[in-house]
Protein backbone atom coordinates (compact mmCIF):
# COMPACT_ATOMS: atom_id res chain seq x y z
CA UNK A 1 0.00 0.00 0.00
CA UNK A 2 1.21 3.53 -0.87
CA UNK A 3 2.10 5.61 2.33
CA UNK A 4 0.37 8.60 2.62
CA UNK A 5 0.94 12.26 4.68
CA UNK A 6 -1.50 13.70 6.44
CA UNK A 7 -3.59 15.43 4.08
CA UNK A 8 -4.44 11.91 2.17
CA UNK A 9 -2.19 12.16 -0.67
CA UNK A 10 1.14 10.24 -1.60
CA UNK A 11 3.90 10.87 0.71
CA UNK A 12 6.49 12.66 -2.00
CA UNK A 13 4.53 16.09 -0.94
CA UNK A 14 5.42 15.07 2.47
CA UNK A 15 4.20 17.64 5.33
CA UNK A 16 5.96 21.14 4.87
CA UNK A 17 4.73 24.35 5.45
CA UNK A 18 7.14 25.66 3.21
CA UNK A 19 6.83 24.98 -0.27
CA UNK A 20 10.35 26.06 -1.21
CA UNK A 21 11.46 22.71 0.79
CA UNK A 22 8.84 21.00 -0.73
CA UNK A 23 10.14 22.53 -4.25
CA UNK A 24 14.10 21.10 -3.37
CA UNK A 25 13.13 17.82 -2.47
CA UNK A 26 11.18 16.49 -5.50
CA UNK A 27 14.31 18.84 -7.76
CA UNK A 28 16.54 16.83 -6.22
CA UNK A 29 15.02 13.12 -6.99
CA UNK A 30 14.58 14.96 -10.68
CA UNK A 31 18.44 16.12 -11.22
CA UNK A 32 18.67 12.23 -10.86
CA UNK A 33 15.73 10.55 -12.48
CA UNK A 34 14.89 13.33 -15.75
CA UNK A 35 17.16 12.25 -18.07
CA UNK A 36 17.37 15.68 -20.03
CA UNK A 37 17.83 19.02 -18.24
CA UNK A 38 15.60 18.92 -15.13
CA UNK A 39 16.36 22.52 -14.40
CA UNK A 40 14.30 23.33 -18.10
CA UNK A 41 10.97 25.01 -17.26
CA UNK A 42 8.07 26.63 -19.54
CA UNK A 43 8.29 30.09 -18.63
CA UNK A 44 4.84 32.49 -19.67
CA UNK A 45 4.34 36.01 -19.68
CA UNK A 46 1.88 38.32 -20.92
CA UNK A 47 1.73 41.65 -23.19
CA UNK A 48 -1.48 43.57 -24.06
CA UNK A 49 -3.60 40.68 -22.96
CA UNK A 50 -1.39 38.15 -24.83
CA UNK A 51 0.48 35.48 -23.70
CA UNK A 52 3.57 33.61 -24.86
CA UNK A 53 5.64 30.84 -23.47
CA UNK A 54 9.24 29.34 -23.98
CA UNK A 55 11.43 27.00 -22.39
CA UNK A 56 14.48 28.38 -20.33
CA UNK A 57 17.06 27.19 -17.99
CA UNK A 58 16.49 27.55 -14.00
CA UNK A 59 19.97 28.73 -12.74
CA UNK A 60 19.20 28.55 -9.09
CA UNK A 61 17.10 28.98 -6.64
CA UNK A 62 16.51 30.00 -2.54
CA UNK A 63 14.04 31.65 -0.14
CA UNK A 64 14.72 35.11 -2.32
CA UNK A 65 13.06 33.29 -5.93
CA UNK A 66 13.92 31.42 -9.14
CA UNK A 67 16.43 32.84 -11.46
CA UNK A 68 17.38 32.58 -15.03
CA UNK A 69 19.31 34.18 -17.30
CA UNK A 70 19.04 35.59 -20.73
CA UNK A 71 19.57 39.16 -23.27
CA UNK A 72 17.19 42.50 -21.77
CA UNK A 73 15.92 42.62 -25.18
CA UNK A 74 14.38 39.78 -25.89
CA UNK A 75 10.98 38.95 -26.52
CA UNK A 76 10.70 37.82 -22.43
CA UNK A 77 12.22 40.05 -20.95
CA UNK A 78 10.34 43.12 -22.93
CA UNK A 79 7.23 41.20 -21.97
CA UNK A 80 8.68 41.15 -18.05
CA UNK A 81 9.08 44.76 -18.31
CA UNK A 82 5.52 45.95 -19.05
CA UNK A 83 4.22 43.12 -16.79
CA UNK A 84 6.61 41.37 -14.49
CA UNK A 85 4.16 38.93 -13.34
CA UNK A 86 4.86 35.56 -14.65
CA UNK A 87 4.32 31.87 -14.65
CA UNK A 88 6.42 28.89 -14.28
CA UNK A 89 5.85 25.54 -15.37
CA UNK A 90 8.45 22.29 -14.46
CA UNK A 91 7.33 18.83 -15.79
CA UNK A 92 9.03 15.89 -15.32
CA UNK A 93 7.79 13.07 -17.10
CA UNK A 94 9.71 10.51 -15.49
CA UNK A 95 8.70 11.14 -12.96
CA UNK A 96 4.71 12.14 -13.25
CA UNK A 97 5.15 15.22 -11.61
CA UNK A 98 4.94 18.89 -12.72
CA UNK A 99 5.28 21.60 -10.44
CA UNK A 100 3.80 25.42 -11.23
CA UNK A 101 4.60 28.82 -9.55
CA UNK A 102 3.53 32.11 -10.14
CA UNK A 103 4.94 35.53 -8.84
CA UNK A 104 6.36 38.82 -9.98
CA UNK A 105 10.38 39.31 -11.04
CA UNK A 106 12.75 41.65 -10.89
CA UNK A 107 16.25 41.65 -12.37
CA UNK A 108 19.40 40.35 -10.43
CA UNK A 109 22.12 42.76 -9.07
CA UNK A 110 25.06 43.21 -11.54
CA UNK A 111 27.18 41.23 -8.75
CA UNK A 112 24.99 38.80 -9.01
CA UNK A 113 24.55 38.47 -12.76
CA UNK A 114 28.58 38.80 -12.90
CA UNK A 115 29.14 35.64 -11.39
CA UNK A 116 26.75 33.68 -13.21
CA UNK A 117 27.88 35.10 -16.45
CA UNK A 118 31.67 34.46 -15.72
CA UNK A 119 31.16 30.93 -14.63
CA UNK A 120 29.67 30.03 -18.72
CA UNK A 121 31.86 28.70 -21.37
CA UNK A 122 33.89 30.91 -23.59
CA UNK A 123 31.48 30.27 -26.13
CA UNK A 124 28.27 30.96 -24.43
CA UNK A 125 29.37 34.26 -23.26
CA UNK A 126 30.68 34.74 -27.16
CA UNK A 127 27.28 34.27 -27.76
CA UNK A 128 25.36 36.44 -25.82
CA UNK A 129 27.72 39.41 -27.34
CA UNK A 130 26.30 38.12 -30.45
CA UNK A 131 23.58 37.60 -30.91
CA UNK A 132 20.70 39.54 -30.78
CA UNK A 133 18.22 37.99 -29.57
CA UNK A 134 14.37 37.87 -30.81
CA UNK A 135 15.62 40.29 -33.24
CA UNK A 136 15.16 39.40 -37.13
CA UNK A 137 18.03 37.69 -39.34
CA UNK A 138 18.55 38.49 -42.63
CA UNK A 139 20.73 35.00 -42.98
CA UNK A 140 22.33 32.49 -40.67
CA UNK A 141 25.56 33.70 -41.97
CA UNK A 142 24.54 37.55 -40.45
CA UNK A 143 24.91 35.66 -36.89
CA UNK A 144 28.27 33.54 -37.74
CA UNK A 145 30.05 36.96 -39.00
CA UNK A 146 28.16 38.53 -35.53
CA UNK A 147 30.04 35.55 -33.50
CA UNK A 148 33.47 35.85 -35.33
CA UNK A 149 33.59 39.56 -34.88
CA UNK A 150 33.24 39.61 -31.02
CA UNK A 151 35.83 36.37 -31.16
CA UNK A 152 38.22 38.57 -32.74
CA UNK A 153 37.25 41.36 -30.42
CA UNK A 154 37.71 39.20 -26.96
CA UNK A 155 40.46 36.85 -28.00
CA UNK A 156 41.47 36.59 -24.41
CA UNK A 157 38.80 33.43 -23.33
CA UNK A 158 39.16 34.54 -19.35
CA UNK A 159 38.56 38.26 -20.14
CA UNK A 160 35.08 38.42 -21.92
CA UNK A 161 32.75 41.29 -19.59
CA UNK A 162 28.68 40.91 -19.51
CA UNK A 163 27.12 42.57 -21.95
CA UNK A 164 24.87 45.21 -19.87
CA UNK A 165 22.42 43.70 -22.01
CA UNK A 166 22.16 40.33 -20.89
CA UNK A 167 21.20 39.49 -16.79
CA UNK A 168 18.91 37.41 -15.14
CA UNK A 169 15.70 37.81 -13.62
CA UNK A 170 14.52 36.25 -10.36
CA UNK A 171 10.72 35.06 -9.51
CA UNK A 172 9.39 35.44 -5.99
CA UNK A 173 6.68 32.93 -5.89
CA UNK A 174 3.21 34.12 -4.46
CA UNK A 175 1.82 30.41 -5.32
CA UNK A 176 2.98 26.98 -5.83
CA UNK A 177 1.04 23.83 -7.13
CA UNK A 178 2.91 20.64 -7.06
CA UNK A 179 0.59 17.95 -9.28
CA UNK A 180 1.14 14.30 -8.88
CA UNK A 181 -0.48 11.72 -12.11
CA UNK A 182 -2.96 9.91 -10.82
CA UNK A 183 -4.44 6.60 -12.37
CA UNK A 184 -7.57 7.26 -14.49
CA UNK A 185 -6.42 10.87 -14.10
CA UNK A 186 -7.48 11.11 -10.93
CA UNK A 187 -4.25 13.03 -10.12
CA UNK A 188 -2.95 14.45 -6.74
CA UNK A 189 -3.01 18.55 -6.56
CA UNK A 190 -1.30 20.96 -3.34
CA UNK A 191 -1.63 25.15 -3.57
CA UNK A 192 0.53 26.61 -1.46
CA UNK A 193 -0.86 30.46 -1.79
CA UNK A 194 1.00 33.40 0.41
CA UNK A 195 -1.66 35.13 2.75
CA UNK A 196 -1.51 38.42 3.57
CA UNK A 197 0.74 37.81 6.85
CA UNK A 198 3.52 36.76 4.44
CA UNK A 199 2.58 32.66 5.52
CA UNK A 200 2.08 29.75 3.03
CA UNK A 201 -1.62 28.15 3.40
CA UNK A 202 -2.27 24.94 1.90
CA UNK A 203 -5.01 23.25 0.14
CA UNK A 204 -5.62 20.48 -1.97
CA UNK A 205 -7.31 21.02 -5.50
CA UNK A 206 -9.47 18.71 -7.13
CA UNK A 207 -7.98 17.30 -10.30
Amino acid sequence: MNQKNSLGLDICFSDLADPFELFEKWYEVAKKKELNDPNALALATCRNNIPTVRMVLLKKFNQDGFVFYTNLDSQKSTEIKENPNVSMCFHWKSLLRQIRITGSVKQVNDEIADKYYNSRSYESRIGAWASKQSSVLNNREELLHSIQKFKNQFKDKENVPRPKYWSGWILKPINFEFWLDGENRIHERLKYELSNNRSWVKSLLSP
